[in-house]
């Protein structure tokens, strides 16, 4: 246990709590508009890095390099498959989802926007989404949590269930407050944090290894080098970046821009950003084997990245880097967290057990206490003996959200024809086959997600097109979020 690692991480925690008391202060007249969705307001800089942060759990920085360490280069395809969908999804989804939400009653969550947007008064849609929501979001925040315990109980020795218990107040106390506002600040400068410590980490530790003896290393498997080991491998890895076509609180990031401008410079930001992140991430794994060699325990728990910088970097310094372990965490709960809120109190709360009568103030502690409700059960989750590593809570939810939702997003973006009978077939059959594929299947090799996305995208399509077209005022709102314009974007145009 080293003194100066426990300052830092103190301050830093005070740091994330502060935020959310600044936007409590700043915030607390305002609506539930600024509350899930800052308004509409955030910047460039602020919305790249806050979808980034929040994307980017503790798996990055634990689970991933770890998988490259233990198991070899064929998880390389992780990374690439996340990368390509993360570009696409900024390239393709974004511009189109800000521009629809807004023109679908200006929705400001996506079970709002997938209901609103073919201007349905059934609650199927939102009721179906909620439960995906709380389900996924639950077992995603316990992952965050287990991170967290297994942190401060390495570098400080802290019982892990102690320790998970002081990241949830932490988290909690800041999303309670503040909102979406103090999530997108908290995971600016998170993000900023876990690019420095997956910058500077590897690369001091290549300085100390001998790098043209890196093929003659003991390798914990025999084809740790070869990156085309099996078929399984590569459709697995690549089935990752179909995630992020339904990932909400990654998704919602999209809405929060304050204009299409400001939308492209945030795609350049975000894209760049996390390609760097999953790149260093792998070559941690690869450099932290050289630098450590192969250790059980540094596998099972998930801490090469951990272990190689406390033993490079003095007491200040490794706890400045190991709190970005703690950003990434900490930056993925709240908005998983915030994401679960908004659409329990907006979707179902208020529509269905309220009847539309409730005030602004009640809706946001409502949310309030639906935060507080999620992280418990995600508690109880995580201090179970057998709820499975990071990486393994991270891929189940992060399945359950591309599956149910991938294809029926990307289907509403860009399918005038597409109506509302398929968008409900598309979410349940995507959420059905992902997890039955995980139960009875997950022997395959191959990862639940494809075959979800899969039997969700053509059970959208086959219910739709055997089923009667949407009204033409349907029609007309996905063709007046084609051509809609931000105020400044038309003013440029008449002056040309």
């Amino acid at each position: 246990m080293k003194i100066e690692e426990i300052i830092v991480f103190s301050v830093y925690l005070l740091f994330m709590l502060g935020i959310g008391v600044f936007f409590f202060l700043k915030n607390k007249n305002d609506g539930e508009k600024s509350y899930f969705l800052g308004g509409r307001k955030m910047g460039p800089w602020v919305a790249a890095l806050s979808a980034g942060a929040s994307d980017m759990s503790a798996w990055v920085l634990m689970g991933l390099p770890t998988s490259v360490y233990a198991l070899g280069l064929g998880q390389m395809w992780i990374p690439v498959g996340l990368a390509l969908g993360y570009a696409l999804s900024w390239i393709f989804v974004a511009p189109r989802l800000r521009r629809f939400s807004i023109v679908a009653k200006d929705s400001i969550t996506i079970p709002q926007f997938l209901t609103n947007r073919f201007l349905s008064k059934s609650y199927a849609l939102q009721i179906m989404c909620a439960v995906v929501f709380l389900v996924a979001y639950t077992v995603y925040a316990a992952s965050s949590l287990k991170a967290c315990g297994t942190l401060f109980n390495t570098v400080l020795g802290v019982d892990p269930m102690i320790a998970m218990y002081i990241a949830a107040a932490i988290i909690v106390s800041y999303t309670f407050l503040g909102g979406f506002s103090a999530v997108c600040w908290t995971d600016f400068f998170q993000g900023m944090l876990i690019f420095a410590g997956m910058l500077i980490a590897p690369i001091f530790a290549a300085s100390l290894v001998d790098l043209s003896h890196l093929g003659q290393i003991a390798t914990p498997v025999e084809d740790f080098w070869n990156p085309f080991t099996n078929w399984q491998d590569i459709v697995s890895g690549m089935a990752w970046g179909l995630g992020y076509f339904g990932m909400p609180h990654i998704i919602i990031r999209f809405m929060s821009i304050r204009s299409q401008k400001d939308l492209k410079k945030s795609a350049v930001i975000g894209i760049v950003w996390t390609t760097f992140i999953l790149v260093f991430a792998a070559v941690i794994g690869i450099i932290g084997l050289a630098y450590l060699g192969f250790d059980k325990n540094i596998s099972e728990n998930s801490l090469v990245f951990i272990t190689m910088v406390r033993h490079i970097f003095p007491g200040l310094v490794s706890g400045v880097m190991l709190s970005a372990v703690l950003a990434a965490s900490m930056s993925t709960a709240d908005s998983q967290l915030l994401s679960a809120a908004s659409s329990f109190a907006s979707d179902v709360y208020k529509p269905v057990f309220r009847k539309n009568k409730t005030s602004e103030k009640e809706m946001k502690w409502v949310s309030r206490f639906v935060v507080l409700g999620i992280s418990v059960i995600a508690l109880v989750i995580a201090s179970l003996p057998g709820s499975g590593s990071i990486m393994s809570l991270v891929s189940n939810a992060w399945g359950l959200f591309g599956a149910a939702f991938g294809p029926t997003i990307l289907l509403c973006l860009f399918w005038k024809r597409f109506n509302f009978k398929g968008a409900v077939t598309g979410i349940g059959v995507g959420a059905v086959v992902d997890v039955l594929w995980l139960i009875f299947m997950s022997g395959t090799g191959v990862y639940e997600l494809a075959p979800g996305f899969l039997a969700g995208l053509i059970a959208a399509i086959v219910t739709t097109l055997l089923t009667k077209a949407p009204s033409k005022e349907v029609e007309d709102l996905f063709d007046r979020s084609v051509a809609y314009k931000d105020k400044e974007e038309s003013a440029a145009q008449k002056t040309e």
